[in-house]
């Protein structure tokens, strides 16, 4: 929504169904609810008959977040999330399907709100507990690959090129030249040839360059690639055989 305003005191009650968009509080007085409620579909369609367990949601406040603080509202217990203040940093949280969550947007009190305005962009998954920042630095188990390589956002067989740490963010950021671009939802990996990109992770799983082939999978959190499970390609054509011998495999994958 864009240009919302009401009353001081009051409550605007609003619902976010879709998966993903903004919202831009101009001159923020009252509060706004927003009840988190995403039409999630009933099972991922390279997995039939599992539907799921778990939301997660992830909210990032634009630069200029002013005039309102952002509170989960769980069980009607609140938990603040964004502050108003000038470092913007994304925060994600799950709940169960069960549980009735809402965000608390209220406005905090000045006295000129005339150049105010609290705006963020909000991200919801259905069982997204793998994906970062949620995901702990570790391998993945052969399960997970299998799963990643049907439902991640992007799969790449490529090469590192260079790894580059941002301590502000803590985040690195890999440098990636693909061989095959397997699946990406949109254009992360973009050239003629052999196309490059870049694939995010926290700065604390300590990546290091190495040589070789990978398969990289992960997801896109607001516009950037995400790492989620990047073995080498060829302990991934041994798994992926060995699944496929034995009828395990949740998907079909193109392996040389």
């Amino acid at each position: 929504g864009s240009g919302l305003s009401q009353d001081a005191g009051s409550v605007e009650q609003l619902s976010l169904h879709c998966a993903e968009g903004s919202l831009e509080w101009l001159y923020p007085t009252g509060a706004l609810r927003l009840r988190l409620a995403p039409r999630l579909p009933p099972a991922t369609a390279a997995i039939k008959g599992r539907s799921p367990q778990h939301v997660t949601a992830c909210v990032k406040p634009s630069g200029t977040f002013r005039g309102a603080q952002l509170y989960l509202e769980r069980e009607g217990v609140l938990e603040l999330l964004l502050p108003e203040g000038p470092r913007p940093r994304v925060r994600c949280f799950s709940w169960s399907t069960q549980e009735k969550v809402a965000l608390f947007l209220q406005a905090t009190p000045h006295p000129d709100i005339s150049r105010r305005i609290a705006a963020f962009r909000y991200e919801l998954r259905g069982d997204w507990l793998a994906r970062p920042p949620l995901r702990a630095c570790r391998p993945c188990n052969d399960s997970e690959l299998l799963m990643a390589i049907c439902t991640s956002d992007f799969v790449i067989r490529g090469s590192i090129r260079s790894v580059s740490n941002d301590a502000e963010l803590q985040e690195s950021v890999i440098g990636i030249s693909a061989a095959r671009i397997h699946r990406q939802k949109f254009p992360v990996f973009q050239g003629g040839g052999r196309p490059a990109g870049s694939i995010r992770t926290p700065l604390r799983c300590g990546v290091k360059p190495g040589p070789g082939t990978f398969l990289f999978t992960g997801w896109l959190h607001f516009g950037e690639a995400w790492l989620s499970c990047a073995p080498r390609y060829r302990d991934f054509q041994r798994i992926y055989e060995g699944a496929r011998r034995a009828r395990q495999n949740p998907c079909e994958f193109p392996v040389d």
